[in-house]
């Protein structure tokens, strides 16, 4: 279900500005977009073994018309050159595979095979890539795994390229930043749910595509649905200047840890004279804080990677690329896309520091926020991923928190007890949707949803409150530069009208399941336990892991699960019970459904003492919740 308002006059009149004002003469971007076309999938649809789909390029096929009002005609632009899919060449030896999945795959030709970049995200999509390469440049043995980085988008579908067998006996080496695998799946230990049923308002995964729907995610189209998977890497890079030789092919790397991800590298093809930038110099101002949630990104350490890039490689370089978007050719021209980059991070950084230290808060720098006019006029520094607003905000976090400094946000009420004191103050609900239907009419949307999200967090069941927040939520959609700012308003509107879409998305796959440390699973452990609940319950056991020669004790205490190493001759008290069995077979129990009796019948597990107080604090594990309310209470 598409929005059901049409652009106001007041964001008609916005982005008529905003055609005239921004520099839409410059066209430099579209021929690099089209530079090195070979070949198209067609159709542009991937489906699964099943047949579902999991990638449908071609429904994006009205981008190729001219731009309604109900879309800012700079995101209009910018999805119209990200969803350009198929096989290009950047330069000989050296091609990528693009609009097929939210990322590109890279594919580097060597003496005998091929290495490949980032393998999108979903096997399907890997695979058709993959298949499209061979079908115009021949099919040749995969010699190399590169992952840039430690997000999904750039590891998921390898096993579209390569089999876990391919590493394990050597015959493709897969090389990684240090510290790829932890921060691969830590964030589907940690916080994956939440971040997964924001991810879903971030990318519209509900939306219907159209001009008053989804157009795009700003960074690339969507993500794919097929199935993740993870090879883990055999060969680590942890120091800049580190270098390989893969299949002939000479590469440096640059360890950038900090920037977009917390393990990433960046390297350089000295012989092709190539630049790969991971997802560190992309098309667009990237988020500092991903609307999914995440840990605040350094703007000042991005900033200063950047301009050690530019210093190694960027004037030994005929050209730059990325895992997001299309190249930049030249010498002069990228370094000079480079160098503003570098500048679009370390002014936000620089900038809002400026600011904090003069008082002000987050919300009032995002809003005091001028960019210069050199940024302003480029276009890979507009914010169709990150943006100008929320990424000051997560500056401001990064380094003062969430407490603004003013008493009176110290101890305020938590959002309903809050919202139901709010509108008997403003003279109840009626009095604030009249009042809220006056502020529509003269544009002002932000107050409207703001003020009306009182009423609806004081009572639900007021559809009246509901149908004009999602109102106003689609005139902000429609006048939004930013990909996942429409898409948040679009799927904010959705569910105020249509109820809770909840979270596309699979359980986390075996190959990452069994990538997890006996550390990560406990620690995953221990956000489950419903503290009240354990308050008063005390289980002590140990784990002898026979794999890795070592024995964990773990304990619940206080509504706590704590674990750690023990040392010989520590003197602990007696556990209740010991198990011993290997890493695997402690995974395949805990998160993989494998049978507890029948492991301790096998021999897998072997248990001593007794095991009546584990089974009790399986009784004090809660389940997170996949489809928790977003625009409601």
């Amino acid at each position: 279900m598409s929005a059901v308002t049409e652009p106001s006059k007041f964001i008609v009149e916005q982005n008529q500005r905003a055609l005239k004002e921004l520099p839409f003469a410059n066209n430099a971007d579209q021929e690099d977009a089209d530079r090195g076309f070979l070949a198209k999938l067609e159709p542009g649809i991937i489906k699964n073994d099943k047949g579902a789909v999991v990638w449908d390029d071609d429904s994006y096929a009205f981008l190729q018309g001219s731009c309604p009002s109900s879309v800012h005609p700079s995101l209009w632009r910018q999805s119209g050159l990200v969803v350009k899919q198929g096989l290009y060449e950047v330069v000989p030896g050296i091609y990528q595979i693009r609009g097929l999945d939210l990322s590109n795959m890279t594919i580097i030709e060597g003496k005998t095979g091929v290495i490949v970049i980032d393998p999108l995200i979903s096997a399907e999509t890997a695979k058709a890539g993959m298949d499209l390469y061979f079908a115009n440049r021949g099919k040749k043995p995969v010699t190399g795994m590169i992952y840039t980085h430690s997000h999904v988008d750039h590891f998921g579908g390898v096993l579209g390229v390569m089999s876990v067998e391919d590493a394990e006996s050597g015959r493709v080496p897969v090389v990684a930043p240090a510290g790829f695998l932890e921060h691969a799946v830590a964030e589907n230990v940690y916080a994956g749910t939440a971040m997964s049923r924001r991810a879903a308002y971030m990318y519209g995964a509900a939306l219907p595509r159209g001009p008053k729907g989804q157009v795009g995610a700003g960074l690339g189209q969507t993500t794919s649905t097929g199935s993740i998977g993870l090879i883990a890497p055999t060969h680590d890079i942890d120091h800049t200047g580190q270098e390989m030789t893969i299949d002939g092919v000479r590469i440096v790397f640059q360890v950038t840890p900090g920037t977009e991800a917390p393990a990433e590298m960046n390297f350089h093809f000295p012989d092709f004279r190539a630049l790969c930038m991971a997802e560190n110099a992309t098309h667009t101002l990237h988020n500092l804080l991903t609307l999914r949630g995440a840990l605040v990104r350094d703007p000042h350490v991005w900033a200063k990677y950047l301009t050690e890039s530019i210093n190694l490689y960027g004037r030994e370089s005929d050209v730059v690329f990325a895992s997001h978007h299309w190249p930049t050719w030249g010498t002069e021209r990228l370094v000079e896309y480079l160098e503003l980059q570098r500048d679009l991070y370390a002014y936000l950084h620089d900038q809002t520091l400026r600011r904090l230290n003069q008082g002000y808060v987050g919300s009032e720098i995002a809003e005091m926020m001028d960019m210069p006019p050199a940024l302003v006029d480029s276009w890979a520094a507009h914010g169709y991923y990150g943006s100008v607003s929320h990424n000051v905000k997560a500056i401001y976090q990064r380094y003062m928190g969430w407490f603004d400094g003013n008493p009176a946000h110290l101890w305020e009420h938590p959002p309903i007890e809050s919202a139901k004191r709010h509108v008997e103050f403003m003279g109840g609900a009626d009095e604030v949707l009249r009042k809220a239907r006056k502020s529509f009419d003269e544009g002002d949307y932000r107050w409207v949803v703001q003020a009306v999200n009182y009423v609806i967090f004081a009572d639900e069941s007021n559809t009246a409150a509901k149908q004009l927040q999602a109102d106003a939520f689609e005139q902000l959609a429609f006048g939004a530069e930013n990909g996942p700012w429409r898409n948040f308003f679009l799927s904010g509107a959705y569910e105020l009208r249509n109820g809770k879409f909840g979270t596309p998305t699979q359980e986390m796959p075996q190959t990452m399941v069994a990538a997890l440390t006996i550390d990560m699973v406990l620690d995953g452990l221990a956000l489950r336990v419903d503290g009240p609940k354990a308050w008063h319950e005390k289980v002590t056991s140990d784990w002898v892991f026979t794999d890795e020669n070592r024995t964990v004790r773990l304990q619940l205490r206080n509504g706590v699960l704590v674990h750690w190493d023990r040392r010989d001759g520590d003197k602990l008290p007696a556990p209740d019970a010991t198990f011993t069995l290997t890493r695997p077979t402690f995974i395949g129990i805990l998160l993989a459904g494998q049978d507890l009796q029948a492991a301790v019948q096998s021999g897998a597990i072997k248990i001593e003492g007794d095991p009546s107080g584990f089974v009790k604090l399986a009784g004090m594990f809660d389940k997170p919740d996949p489809d928790f309310s977003i625009v409601t209470p």
